[in-house]
């Protein structure tokens, strides 16, 4: 069953604004989304009457930002899938979280002559960690390739995996093109190779439902900021035991058990790998996000993102000189549609939509790699959520035609 729309938008202050004069139409929430009054009022009411440092105070105050700290860990851990709080290490943002592994993970475990292997559509985020770690280590990066619609090729990823393989990174879904990747078959051929597998959960968690112990995967990534939550916390989900085996990715207060003059033991999990104050507002934002989601609904929000785009991709389709990018619309293309107009920038036209109160991405999104791939510099990119409308997914289809007129 969906949800109602038009109660949801209720929720989020920002879409009352006008923008030259026109009511905002938002359709860059793959970038950032907006947030909802109560993960506003419950940020600011930890600031307002329980502001003060997590795990170190006995007083009252302090109390209360360490159980709303350590149960946002919970909370999270529960919309994941994951078995405890000890498998959710809070991070600044999705970019942190594969660092860490990248940093903590891969420069124990890479040797000269492994080869880690990611795909052609990441992003930078997820393909910059690996490149430079492999680099540093002498260990080979290889790129899964695309099929001719942008989904990866299960067939050459499978030619890739070797006795060599350490470590598989890729995306639950592109941010360029939406495509859903199958994460579950992936993790299962990595695995059958002898390697760890990572998901960069920044597009998939927040549109999907997720489970962890489902997929198998070995460490997931996400942030806050894409799912309704604030800027500044991102997630790490890894399994425990491999939690266990890593050293910290930093050092400093709260990560120790204890220092001596010459070593220092590590905390639990999952302080070990949350060095010095961590986000507390933040999570907390996170948590009211989760419940949010959870009160929706994943299916349903899932089912709304795949009218949204389904009428989107037709809609732009049929304007003339108009170039799509991605799967058709289905099980599997998230709510992301990226694309080009004959004869005119992405920018120009980014530009030309916002006079209309229109605002997309433009660019070419941190996947540098996959533009090559398709042979443009750039894309304009709308994408969807919980919020958007079938109104105005008819204003951007608008606004398109009318750019084509102005531009080409």
């Amino acid at each position: 069953m969906s949800f109602d729309v038009e109660r949801v938008r209720k929720d989020f202050p920002i879409l009352d604004r006008m923008v030259k004069g026109r009511r905002l139409v938002y359709l860059d929430s793959a970038a950032t989304t907006q947030k909802p009054t109560p993960v506003l009022e419950a940020m600011a009411r930890y600031y307002a009457r329980s502001n003060a440092n997590v795990h170190r105070s006995i007083h009252t105050l302090g109390e209360e930002a360490t159980e709303a700290y350590v149960g946002a860990h919970e909370t999270v851990a529960r919309f994941i899938g994951a078995r405890g709080l000890e498998e959710i290490v809070f991070t600044k943002n999705c970019t942190e979280a594969i660092n860490t592994v990248a940093y903590a993970w891969g420069l124990t475990n890479l040797e000269r002559g492994d080869e880690v292997v990611v795909t052609r559509m990441e992003h930078h985020a997820n393909f910059v960690p690996w490149q430079q770690i492999a680099r540093a280590k002498g260990a080979t990066l290889r790129i899964a390739p695309l099929d001719a619609e942008g989904r990866v090729d299960l067939e050459a990823y499978g030619a890739l995996l070797g006795r060599r393989t350490k470590i598989v990174a890729f995306t639950g879904m592109s941010n360029v093109l939406g495509t859903i990747t199958p994460a579950r078959e992936m993790i299962r051929m990595a695995h059958d190779a002898g390697a760890v597998a990572l998901v960069d959960g920044a597009q998939s968690v927040p549109h999907t439902k997720t489970d962890v112990r489902a997929l198998d995967a070995d460490f997931l990534a996400f942030s806050g900021h894409k799912m309704l939550g604030p800027t500044g916390i991102g997630v790490l989900y890894g399994k425990m035991d491999l939690l266990e085996r890593m050293p910290p990715f930093q050092f400093g207060g709260e990560m120790i058990r204890r220092v001596e003059d010459e070593n220092s033991s590590w905390n639990d999990l999952p302080w070990k790998f949350e060095a010095g104050t961590p986000m507390i507002a933040e999570a907390i934002g996170l948590a009211a996000a989760v419940d949010y989601l959870n009160g929706l609904g994943m299916d349903n929000v899932r089912e709304h993102e795949e009218r949204l785009v389904a009428k989107a991709y037709a809609a732009l389709a049929a304007v003339p000189g108009v170039t799509l990018y991605g799967p058709k619309p289905g099980p599997e293309r998230g709510g992301v549609v990226a694309f080009n107009v004959e004869g005119a920038h992405a920018h120009d036209l980014a530009s030309l939509f916002d006079d209309a109160g229109i605002a997309v991405r433009a660019g070419h999104h941190c996947a540098q790699p996959l533009m090559r791939e398709l042979d443009v510099p750039s894309a304009a990119r709308a994408s969807f959520y919980v919020y958007n409308t079938e109104a105005e997914v008819e204003a951007l289809a608008s606004a398109v035609a009318r750019a084509r007129e102005v531009l080409a």
